[in-house]
């Protein structure tokens, strides 16, 4: 088959989507199908391969890390598309993508698909903080419903988004097919190595966070576990490997809370030659966001051997087992620590 993948982010925007989508693409070339991808245009994309083709792009004002397609240049695309002979488009966003994908697959007369990756009943209040919470909730359910209904199948990561997205009201054919980890997440590393260049003493109790550091993380919640943990373990020190629109409330938190010395942000890691060895130098990894479709994040700190202890919700209920990797907690700061400090004594025997 030759598949047009539509997206309103991919690399170097670094978040879940961006890796499910080049997860895919890989393999379903593996599998013997051409690939493309329409995406957006962000200045540093040097590297990309012939088969991405970048939109022009305008910034968004509440939203600085993303970029939004023009429309019309994307539609330019059109005779280049015609003789490229696709045989369905897959849309993975539900911005500028969608429409464009709808569009296109008309003027192409292909199917389109899209996959919901996000979970934006719990997203959209965050970034229009101007709307009413709950009001936010219902148009995002109600956008989520039409948008579902109007193209030809859903993919979906987890059952459990499945199940959200029934309650709205979509009824068109959807399958669960969660993203796969890539095999380079099963690679070792070196983790002493890691701890050594981000001067991390390799004695030092080590959680760790990878992911957005974006507000429907959940991410108050981790330093709140941190400032009741740290009180039995005063070295415990968080590591969160990401960046946000939500970095800057967070520093601020730390103060408040006390836990300048407990917390340390070191940005984005490059997947292909930092990420494996930053999983491998935690003791353990935590994960408080209820908003996952899936999680991608557990599972490759699992494929480095790292414990992990989570609020299991929605995705990330789809793949958390207690005991096989991972222990799960309730949105309970006292609770998660103590599961924390369990792990502690039980692999590294940690006094602080």
């Amino acid at each position: 088959m030759k598949i047009l993948f539509i997206s309103d982010v991919y690399f170097p925007r670094v978040n879940g989507v961006s890796t499910s989508i080049k997860t895919f693409m890989s393999q379903l070339e593996t599998l013997g199908h051409t690939v493309d991808l329409i995406a957006p245009d962000y200045g540093e994309h040097a590297s990309d391969a012939l088969s991405i083709k970048r939109i022009a792009a305008r910034s968004i004002y509440f939203d600085p890390e993303d970029r939004l397609m023009k429309y019309g240049e994307a539609l330019k695309q059109l005779p280049e598309l015609k003789k490229a002979n696709y045989d369905i488009i897959h849309v993975n966003t539900p911005f500028v993508a969608h429409y464009l994908g709808l569009n296109l697959a008309k003027q192409l007369n292909i199917p389109c698909v899209e996959t919901y990756h996000t979970f934006f009943e719990d997203y959209l209040h965050h970034y229009l903080p101007w709307i009413p919470k709950t009001m936010a909730r219902g148009l995002a359910r109600l956008i989520s419903k039409k948008q579902c209904n109007t193209v030809g199948a859903i993919v979906v990561p987890s059952q459990p988004m499945l199940d959200v997205l029934r309650t709205y009201g979509v009824k068109l054919q959807a399958n669960v097919i969660p993203t796969g980890l890539q095999a380079g997440s099963f690679t070792e590393s070196n983790g002493l190595q890691f701890k050594q260049k981000y001067q991390i003493e390799n004695k030092r109790p080590m959680l760790l966070y990878v992911g957005r550091v974006a507000f429907e993380k959940n991410i108050p919640f981790l330093f709140e576990m941190v400032k009741v943990l740290a009180e039995r373990h005063p070295n415990v020190l968080l590591v969160v490997a990401g960046e946000g629109p939500a970095e800057k409330s967070l520093h601020q938190l730390a103060i408040t809370l006390k836990i300048e010395d407990n917390v340390k942000f070191i940005g984005y890691l490059d997947r292909e030659t930092e990420l494996n060895a930053c999983y491998k130098a935690a003791d353990v990894f935590v994960f408080s966001s209820k908003s996952e479709t899936q999680g991608l994040v557990l599972l490759e700190a699992m494929a480095q051997g790292t414990p992990v202890v989570a609020i299991a919700e929605l995705g990330t209920a789809s793949i958390l087992v207690e005991g096989q990797g991972a222990m799960i907690s309730p949105e309970s700061t006292n609770a998660f620590s103590e599961k924390v400090a369990v792990l502690f004594k039980t692999m590294r025997n940690v006094t602080c």
